[in-house]
Parts: structure tokens; sequence; C-alpha cells
């Protein structure tokens, strides 16, 4: 099917389904809202899956579609453009199913991709501690096979004890499981010794906190280990080798999905402007200039997100989070200067889109990498420049 073919056909069903329970959904859900409606979106988003309109990428001997990224570009630009809500899915669909596709064993593919495709199990992902955040080669959380083998003696009847805390977990309230990098082998230093581990959290040995956000909310948490316990054979790659599997899902992260992300910047940034009209801000020549560096700012974000989208060059993945992290930063600090002392002001129990904007948008510099890791990896990998002295 091409490309034309394939947007008409996800427009329509869009046009058609977006309808009756499900029109209530609309423009819901993701960062920072992601308490909207949870229950309901993922029904939309196991909707979606009875379709066929989920895990568009992945090999269709997967149970996916096989699609180029030309067909996954245009699908989240009809998605975005509707203003479909925003799907519960992403962790699974978008990173631990790649990651198994591409280093998982057949016996994992089996029990697990059939379920990330129907959305009947949602994950999250266990990787930031509280000294593991912008340095995640610096992970302590353990895990230890018990019984007398080593990892690579593994035994069918054996498992892993899984002891530490992941924070910033986005999502674990409602995940059934986790994908954790942890310590493997005891005295294992950086990126040596780790290993990915597929972990379900419905059990005695994990804790679920959640941490409140600025906007009230609370849609990262805290996940303490304590004991914890993982089958023996539910390692992605080889023990040991958990970095490179780690790394592998990173690279799934920023995908075609960005570009979806860009279409709802496009909407917010056109509600502002009329916002801006309403109000009278716009009469403010410094408002004008600030909303028309916005919008080029947000072209120039979608050319580059294009150009990149088939290549593999060395700190594109950065380059990308920089853009849109700093240009939704932004975005969030003009609707305040719009809305003037307004902005102030809590009308009722809730925040309103801009302040809640506002709010969310001081985390998109940190969260996914932080603005100083991404330019250090781009001033080292890219430059060429010495590395960053670490203590």
């Amino acid at each position: 099917m091409g490309v034309d073919e394939f947007r008409t056909e996800v427009r329509e069903w869009l046009a058609e389904n977006l309808v009756g329970e499900f029109a209530s959904l609309k423009g819901l859900g993701g960062p920072g809202r992601e308490h909207e409606a949870f229950e309901e979106r993922r029904a939309w988003n196991q909707h979606l899956a009875a379709a066929g309109l989920t895990c568009l990428g992945w090999p269709v001997e997967h149970g996916g579609r096989g699609l180029s990224v030309a067909h996954r570009v245009a699908f989240y630009e009809e998605y975005a453009r509707a203003d479909a809500p925003d799907k519960v899915n992403h962790l699974g669909e978008e990173l631990v199913g790649p990651t198994l596709i591409a280093f998982g064993t057949p016996e994992q593919q089996q029990r697990f991709l059939p379920a990330i495709r129907d959305v009947t199990e949602l994950w999250c992902q266990g990787y930031s501690e509280p000294g593991a955040g912008s340095d995640l080669a610096n992970v302590s959380t353990s895990a230890v096979l018990d019984g007398s083998h080593s990892a690579s003696e593994a035994t069918g009847n054996q498992h892993w004890i899984i002891n530490g805390q992941k924070v910033w977990t986005s999502l674990a309230h409602w995940a059934q499981w986790c994908f954790v990098l942890a310590r493997s082998e005891k005295g294992s230093k950086r990126h040596a010794g780790l290993s990915y581990l597929l972990v379900p959290l419905d059990q005695p040995g994990v804790e679920i906190r959640p941490i409140v956000q600025l906007t009230g909310d609370s849609e990262f948490n805290e996940v303490f280990f304590t004991d914890a316990r993982t089958e023996a054979g539910l390692v992605v790659g080889e023990p040991g080798d958990g970095w490179r599997v780690a790394m592998g899902t990173l690279m799934f992260e920023r995908g075609v999905s960005t570009l979806g992300q860009q279409i709802r910047y496009a909407r917010e940034l056109s509600g502002l402007v009329e916002l801006a009209k309403k109000c009278g801000a716009v009469d403010d020549p410094l408002i004008r200039e600030r909303l028309t560096r916005a919008w080029a700012d947000l072209q120039a974000m979608r050319s580059f997100a294009m150009a990149t989208m088939d290549e593999e060059l060395p700190g594109q993945d950065s380059v990308s989070k920089l853009l849109w992290a700093n240009w939704h930063r932004d975005l969030g600090e003009l609707a305040m200067d719009i809305r003037g002392k307004a902005g102030l002001i809590l009308d009722g129990n809730d925040f309103d889109e801009w302040q809640r904007l506002f709010l969310f948008s001081r985390a998109d510099t940190i969260y996914g990498g932080s603005n100083e890791v991404q330019r250090n990896i781009i001033a080292e990998r890219v430059l060429g420049l010495p590395r960053e002295a670490r203590g």
C-alpha cells in the first residue's frame, strides 16, 4: 500500500471511529496529562490494536504490519491532526517491543509481543536511579541468580533476585511489567556487568510510590525492589551485556512519533496565538517577535526530523532532544507572559492548559536525558572534545 493511500485509510478510520464514547477523549493524555481518562484511553488503544493500527513498524512475523518509516510518519501526522487521545502503550509498543524483536529470544517474543500489540499488558522503564539519572552507567540496583550457578549456567527453575531503587519511572502505577537495567556481576564498574531484565511488578518484593509533580499529578514514580524475583530466562541478551541492549532501547525511543509530537506542538502554538489576539498581548512587538520565532523554530525542528529520519548520524538524537525540549519549555514561558497577571491565579481547583503547560514543560529539559547530558554527548562523541571530568 502506498503512503498516500495509507494516509487516507488512517484519516478515514479516525473520522469514523473517534465518535460516541471515544469523541470525548479527543486531546486527552500525553506528558503532564497522563492522568486524564487513563482507562478510557486504554480502551481506545485496544480499539486501535483491533483495527491493526498499533505496532505498524514491527515485522509481520511478530504481529506488526512491516510498514516503512514514511507510512509511520503519515500515521502519526494524521493521528495528531485528528486530535486523537494520547496512547497509553508507548513504552511497550515503541521501546520494549522493538528491543525484544532485536535482542530477545523466540520464547520471550512469543510470551510478550502479543500482549504488547493487543495492549493487554503495559510496561514501564527501570533505568534511572537516585545516583544514576544522567549517568546511567552508575546503576547500582543488583540482580543475583539464586542457587549456586553462575549467570551463564542458569537453569530453568532459577530466578534473579533484585534489590535496589528506580526513580522517575513513568506510568509504573499502571504497568504490569518493568524492563530493568541492573548490575548482575558483583564488583563490576560502569558499563560492564549489567543485565537487562523483564520484571513483573505485581509481587510482594515491589513497592511503587508516586512522585507528586508541580502540576499536582503523579505520573512519575519511585520503584523499590526488595528481593523481587523474575525468572532466569527473562534476561534480554546475554547476562552482563545489558548496556548494549539498553542503548538499543534508547535508539528506539526517539523515532517517528516525534513528528506527531511536533503537530501537537503546532496546535499548542496556534492556540497561544489566538490567546494573544484575544487578550491583546499580540499588540506587544516583543510578543509578536517571540511568537514568530516559535513558529520558525518549529519549522526548523520538523525539517531536521525529516532530514534525519532514515539516517543514523552521530549525535542526532541529542540534537533532536535539545531542539524540542528547549522549544517546549520556552513556549510555556511565552504562554505565561501572554497571560500576564491572570496566569498567576488558579481558577477553581485545577490549572488551566497554559498554567499546566508552563509547569510541566520545566521537566522537558530534564527527563529523557538532561540538556547538560545531551550537550556533553555532542561535544565528546561528535566534536571530539575532551571528556568531562567525573569525580
